[in-house]
């Protein structure tokens, strides 16, 4: 067969799946309500995943751990602290605020409350100089800690205030983590419950459409149709499903993402970042659409072609 005429034939067999989608489309409308479902939560389950990690990774550039210095400690001693700190492998960034930098810092904090600023007046300057450490992984602080409290070390902290280590924002990292973990499971199970539902459906629309067509399959076959040629408009039929659910899912979230953004005013919903959320779904729009049109092709496809294989069972041409 002549490369023109497989191109037409290829044109014939979409031509007669877009007919046939048409003509059941009232019949596949189950079949597209569920796909549409299965391809939301894969979408949704891909947006969510990037925004809770965008989370994690923002609270993660906050933690740093202050060692807070006694006000007899020399430039040296602290010179030489720092030094050591930056030559650890486990820290990224070593910083110093002074006692003026510290002083300053508390009242542009406090710049509305006057009470604060008239009591920090009042007593001069009661706050240390303090080192700010970031670590490289806040999960793994243990070598910081260990050079912290060794005695020398401990010699030059202020007595009266212990050094910080950013427990809360740890433990609000653990929360996220654990929560897109959970997320990701059900997401995983939710996609493929709703995808094995979606392809006996389409696999039933193909079985009754077959059955509806019995008589002209016969004529075709007899006029010395190919397998292919009989086979290829259902498969045709069923991708067009995946590939308007895919649109429609892409649709729905970006109008579910513009109420939420414009016309409830919000920014945030539980855990998830509303507005990164947004901006991670429009910036990655064209490779979420391509993973979207792929998933309800393959889905749709697959359903087909599987159908097609059972309830049309002859010789291959």
């Amino acid at each position: 067969m002549s490369s023109s005429r497989k191109m037409i034939t290829l044109w014939r067999i979409i031509k007669a799946g877009c007919v046939n989608f048409i003509r059941n489309a009232w019949i596949a409308m189950a079949a597209l309500a569920v796909m549409v479902v299965t391809l939301t939560i894969v979408l949704f389950s891909i947006v969510t995943s990037a925004t809770l990690n965008n989370t994690i990774e923002q609270i993660n550039s906050k933690i740093d751990i202050s060692v807070y210095l006694a006000d007899s400690t020399t430039t040296q001693q602290v010179n030489s602290m720092m030094a050591s700190l930056r030559a650890m492998p486990e820290v990224k960034k070593v910083g110093y605020v002074s006692k003026d930098q510290a002083l300053a810092i508390y009242r542009a904090e406090n710049s509305n409350n006057a009470t604060l600023q008239e009591a920090i007046s009042e007593t001069g300057n009661p706050l240390p100089a303090s080192i700010t450490i970031t670590p490289v992984n806040p999960s793994n602080i243990t070598g910081i800690k260990a050079f912290i409290d060794e005695p020398s070390n401990v010699a030059l902290e202020d007595a009266q205030i212990h050094s910080s280590y950013g427990g809360s924002q740890k433990e609000a990292i653990d929360k996220i983590a654990h929560a897109t973990s959970i997320m990701k499971r059900v997401g995983a199970a939710a996609v493929i419950l709703f995808a094995v539902i979606s392809m006996l459906i389409i696999f039933n629309t193909i079985q009754m459409a077959i059955f509806n067509r019995r008589d002209e399959i016969t004529i075709e076959r007899l006029l010395g149709a190919s397998t292919w040629f009989i086979r290829g408009p259902f498969v045709v039929e069923s991708i067009l499903y995946g590939m308007i659910a895919a649109l429609v899912s892409v649709g729905g979230i970006d109008l579910l993402f513009h109420l939420a953004s414009s016309g409830l005013q919000a920014s945030s919903l539980g855990l998830l970042d509303i507005g990164y959320a947004s901006d991670y779904f429009h910036n990655n729009f064209w490779m979420l659409l391509t993973v979207q049109l792929g998933v309800g092709i393959l889905i749709g496809a697959i359903s087909s072609i599987v159908a097609t294989r059972r309830y049309l069972k002859f010789k291959s041409k």
